[in-house]
Order: C-alpha cells, then structure tokens, then sequence
C-alpha cells in the first residue's frame, strides 16, 4: 500500500510540475480574454496590474509581464550582454521629464529585446498620464494629439554607419551617457525583436533642436526583426534610421510635430508597407538623407501612403537631401495643403539621380481636395533652388489621380492599432 501511495504522490508531483512549472517559450496554454500569459506560463485576471517603478538601469536579463504596468522613472537602459523580454499586452509607462531627465528606453549596443506582442494584445508604450490598462487600446483620458510627455525608445546596434566616425553618440541622448554611441562592422548585428508593439505621446526635448523620437533605429543590423509597429503623437520624428541595415515592415506613424519617417547616415536596409498620416503640425512625411561618411550605401522604401492634413499652413510629401542614395516605390500621396512639395532642392540630389542612385516607381498624388488644382511641375517644383532638368525628370514617373492603385497594405494595422481604433484607417 505505500508503494501505491507513494506512485500516485509522484505522479501528482508530476502532474504539477507539467502544468506549473513550464518554460514561457514552450508554453501553449491559451488565456481568457480578460487574463494575460505570465513568465511561469500562469493566466493572471487583467484587474489584478500592480505598478512597477523601474528607477536602475537593467544589467541582467529580465521578463516584464503584462499582469503589472512598468513605469520608467528615468532613461532606463538595458546594458551590453543583457535581455529584457516584455510579453504580450505589457504596458510600460515614462513618467514626465525633459533635458537629461527625459524617460526613454534604451537598448544599448550590445544589448536585446525581445518585445513581441499579438493582435491581440499588442505591447504599448505612453505616458505615465495615461490611465489605460493592459487590455485595452484607447486612452481613457489622453487626447490623441498630445506629445512630449516622456522619451521614447531606442534600439542601438553594432552594424555599419556613414558618419563622420565609426561609432558616434545617439541624438536624444546626453553626450556623458556612454550607452548612447552605436554602430560598428557587423551588418547582421542582432539587437532583438520588437513586434506589435503601439509607442505614444514621446518625444521629450533634452535641448534646442535635440528631441528623442518615437523609434530610434541606430546602427541596428539586419538580424533584427522589427515589424507592425505604430507611432503615435511623437513631439519629433515618428521613426528614424541611422545607418545599419535593419529592414523594418508595417510601420504606421500618426501625427508627428517633426517629420513621420527620417532616414539618416547611410541606412542600407529595406522599409516595406508604411503609412504615415500627418498632424497639423508634421513637416516632411518623408526626409531622406545620404551618408555623413565616405560610405554612402543605398535604401529601399516600397508600399507606402501618405496622408496630409490639409489644414497644416505647411507640409511636404519628401524632402531629399544631398548624396541620397534610395528606390522609392508605389507611393500614393493625398489629403495634403495646398502648395506642398516634393523637395529635390540640393545640388547632391541632383548628382545622385543622374548618376542612377535616386530610382523613382509608381508615385500617385491626389490633389481633388485641393480649390487650386496643382501639376506634377506644382509639385516637383520647391520654393528654394532647384535644378530644372532633374525636376523635369522625375515628372516621367509619377502622375496625378483620384484612384490610387498603389499604397499600402491597410489591413496589416486594422485589428490592433490606435490608428483604427480611432477611425483613421477608414480614410486610407
């Protein structure tokens, strides 16, 4: 009989070890609706978030779960050789500050992230003013033109720059802060994932001229993964790309006070099905630039709309800067203000496009809003300087229409972004 006892008391152990003990990365148990997936493969109520005040930099690996709200009380880092994972429907909060103060997160070169969000819940980063709970995608209390009220995040990586050093400092980041220099020799540099994952209301100003963006891609390799993110209401730039080779797909930015997408220092990697839809107060919806280096590699954007606010003073679709090196595909453009521009205005533009480095595919503007309706030549002719013959020539690969037949795929941002929730996917 006790030989009987003891089986059954084994295979009790058994039973639990199987059901309670299990690895967050072999775990298959599927929650309620109302629960979240904990690192110990638990479904944890929704109701029961407590806070945690992040106030260190992370210097060993660590999970934050959705059944707490991390708030980060200063630039957090995650240091070099450490992972931070964050699982599905987590939300992290940055807590108010500006100058070396500002709140962001930082992976630092070196360092990894693992954020991989789902459809349905997607991992979001805003404000600690923000009383949303894990669970839900609309703010109960912040308008969604608000801006400036933490940092935002940034990812460095070791994969090649142009820039006038092999490694330099991260803008948004102070100079006496070590863990903001990126780049290096590794092209398939690995920082990480980062997956449905929603950044809001950032872009806190650490000096004139010098805020932090929504997303920072800085020297990130091609091993990292970055995929169906939104940005929205960032003080600056929704996203920017400072050399590396990292290809993100299925971006959304929404309202920026700065330009939605900025592409920087020899960036050599592909973006693929962006959207961007401008605030009142967004410059260029594009802002292109070559190396600062010898270096100067090439990019590719392709799928891309753009929505303007017609009610801006100002706006421009693109605005392209000396040695670009890029291929711009199946663009559709609309709802801008009256005289918008596609900027081709510096001498190193023209170089590049008659040397064969500016290739232009598929560029489509609707215009039908407009009282005054602009020309192609409207359009491609900036204000500044510009070249004539190079103008003229981009003319022969865009075109004006009421119907776009290129853009981007919407569907990919419909179920689990803010963009939807509020309605604005129904204008694309």
């Amino acid at each position: 009989m006790t030989n009987i006892k003891n089986l059954f008391f084994l295979f009790l152990a058994c039973i639990s070890i199987l059901f309670t003990a299990c690895d967050k990365d072999e775990c298959i148990k599927t929650c309620a609706s109302n629960e979240v997936l904990t690192e110990n493969c638990e479904c944890v109520p929704l109701s029961d978030n407590s806070t945690e005040i992040i106030t260190e930099n992370i210097s060993s690996d660590v999970t934050w779960t959705a059944d707490k709200v991390y708030v980060l009380a200063q630039r957090v880092t995650v240091l070099p050789g450490v992972k931070l994972t964050i699982m599905p429907g987590t939300i992290i909060k940055g807590q108010a500050g500006s100058g070396a103060n500002a709140t962001a997160l930082l992976i630092a070169k070196g360092a990894k992230i693992d954020a991989q969000g789902t459809v349905d819940k997607p991992i979001i980063f805003t404000s600690v003013a923000d009383e949303i709970n894990s669970g839900e995608i609309v703010s109960p209390n912040l308008d969604q033109g608000i801006n400036g009220l933490w940092g935002g995040v940034l990812i460095l990586g070791d994969a090649p720059v142009s820039a006038n050093a092999p490694s330099v400092q991260i803008e948004g980041i102070p100079p006496s802060d070590i863990n903001g220099l990126y780049g290096g020799n590794n092209p398939q540099d690995n920082s990480g994932i980062l997956k449905y994952v929603s950044i809001r209301h950032g872009g806190a100003n650490i000096g004139e001229g010098n805020e932090i963006n929504g997303l920072t891609l800085a020297g990130v390799g091609s091993g990292t993964i970055i995929e169906n993110i939104e940005i929205v209401s960032n003080q600056d730039d929704g996203i920017e790309i400072f050399g590396g080779t990292v290809n993100p797909k299925n971006i959304v930015v929404w309202s920026t006070g700065d330009d939605m997408f900025d592409c920087d220092q020899g960036w050599s990697g592909t973006m693929d099905n962006i959207i961007g839809i401008a605030g009142d107060q967004t410059d260029s919806a594009l802002e292109l630039d070559g190396g600062e280096g010898v270096e100067n590699p090439s990019y590719s954007i392709s799928n891309i709309t753009l929505m303007g606010h017609a009610a801006a003073t100002s706006g421009k679709y693109a605005d392209l800067r000396a040695k670009v090196s890029v291929s711009l595909k199946n663009l559709y453009c609309f709802n801008f203000p009256e005289g918008s521009e596609f900027r081709l205005n510096d001498q190193g533009v023209s170089d590049s496009w008659f040397s064969g480095k500016i290739l232009f595919t598929n560029l489509e503007f609707n215009v039908s809003h407009l009282n005054t309706q602009p020309s192609l030549a409207d359009i491609f002719r900036d204000k500044g300087s510009h070249d004539e013959e190079l103008n003229n020539a981009a003319l022969g690969f865009a075109k004006i229409t009421t119907t776009n037949t290129v853009g981007a795929k919407v569907s990919e941002f419909e179920k689990w972004t803010l963009v939807a929730a509020l309605g604005q996917l129904v204008q694309l």
